[in-house]
C-alpha cells in the first residue's frame, strides 16, 4: 500500500452534545446558530473549521478529500462547490443516508477510495500536521495513538475527558491487538502510565469495508468503527501499526471547547 494522497472525514454526526445549551460558553451569534444545527464542522473559527482540518491535510500532503456528510448537509456541500472552493485539495462528498455509527460512515466512502489506501478522520477534531503526514507516509493500515499526559498539556481536553477515551492494546510485535473503550479505573491503572489513546486517526486500505459490511450493530444499536477494526485483525488478517504521537488533539465536542479551541488555532496559516 503505496502513500495515500486520499483522506475521509467524517461529517455526518448527529452533534448531539454541541446542541446543547451552555451557560458558560463565551461564543457569538454565528458560533451559537452553527452548534444549534449540530454541524460541528461549520462552526465558525474566523472560518469553517473543518477549512482548518483540509488545510492541514494539505499540509500533510493529502490531495483529495471525501466528506461524508447526510443528505440534509446542503450548507456544507454549497460551501465547498460555490462559496469557497479549496485550492490545495480537493473535496468530493459521499451521503451517509442515516447516522448508523462510524464504521457505516466510512463505508459510505467506499466508492472515493476504490483499492487506495486512504486516511480517516473526525471532522471536529484538528490533528498536527506532522502527525498527519507521518500516517500518511506509512504506506499500510495504521493509527495515531496518543500520549494521554500530551493530550492534557497540548490540547483542550481535560484529564477526565481523556480517561473516557479508547485505549490501544498493543501487542508485542507493535501491532493493534485490540481497542478497550470507555476503560475503566482498574484498567488506567494496569496500563501504569503507558497507555496510548485512539482520537479516530487512520489509515486504512480496502480490507475495512469488507469488515464494516460483515459487523453486527454494537450495544447502543450502532455501527462502530472500533468492531470494523477488530473484525479486520481478526477475521481478514489485517494488521494496524501503532505511531506513538505525543502531541495535542483539538476537540470540538461541545459548546465550551468553542473559545479555547478558537484560541489555539488563531495563528494558523488556513490555506485548504
Amino acid at each position: 500500500m503505496p502513500d495515500t494522497t486520499k483522506a475521509v472525514i467524517l461529517a455526518r454526526g448527529l452533534g448531539t452534545r454541541m446542541r446543547r445549551a451552555a451557560e458558560a460558553a463565551a461564543i457569538d451569534a454565528s458560533q451559537a446558530a452553527a452548534a444549534d444545527s449540530g454541524v460541528k464542522a461549520m462552526i465558525p473559527i474566523g472560518r469553517p473549521f473543518l477549512d482548518y482540518v483540509l488545510s492541514a491535510l494539505a499540509d500533510a500532503g493529502c490531495r483529495q478529500a471525501c466528506l461524508v456528510i447526510g443528505p440534509e448537509h446542503d450548507a456544507i456541500r454549497r460551501y465547498y462547490t460555490l462559496e469557497a472552493v479549496p485550492a490545495r485539495i480537493s473535496v468530493s462528498f459521499a451521503i451517509q443516508e442515516k447516522p448508523l455509527g462510524t464504521a457505516d460512515a466510512v463505508l459510505a466512502a467506499e466508492a472515493f477510495a476504490g483499492d487506495d489506501g486512504f486516511l480517516a478522520l473526525n471532522s471536529d477534531n484538528y490533528y498536527p500536521v506532522h502527525v498527519l503526514a507521518r500516517l500518511r507516509a506509512l504506506g499500510r493500515p495504521g493509527l495515531a495513538g496518543f500520549d494521554p499526559r500530551a493530550l492534557v498539556r497540548d490540547s483542550n481536553i481535560d484529564p477526565a475527558r481523556v480517561q473516557k477515551y479508547a485505549i490501544l492494546s498493543i501487542g508485542a510485535d507493535g501491532f493493534l491487538a485490540d481497542i478497550i473503550e470507555k476503560p475503566d479505573e482498574e484498567t488506567w491503572r494496569a496500563a501504569g502510565g503507558e497507555a496510548l489513546i485512539s482520537m479516530n486517526c487512520w489509515s486504512f486500505g480496502p480490507a475495512i469495508f469488507e469488515a464494516a459490511r460483515r459487523i453486527a450493530p454494537s450495544a447502543r444499536g450502532e455501527l462502530e468503527l472500533a468492531d470494523a477494526v477488530r473484525y479486520a485483525i481478526e477475521r481478514l488478517g489485517e494488521r494496524f501499526a501503532v505511531l506513538p504521537v505525543a502531541a495535542g488533539v483539538l476537540d470540538l465536542s461541545v459548546r465550551t471547547d468553542i473559545p479555547a479551541v478558537a484560541r489555539r488555532l488563531r495563528e494558523v496559516d488556513v490555506r485548504p
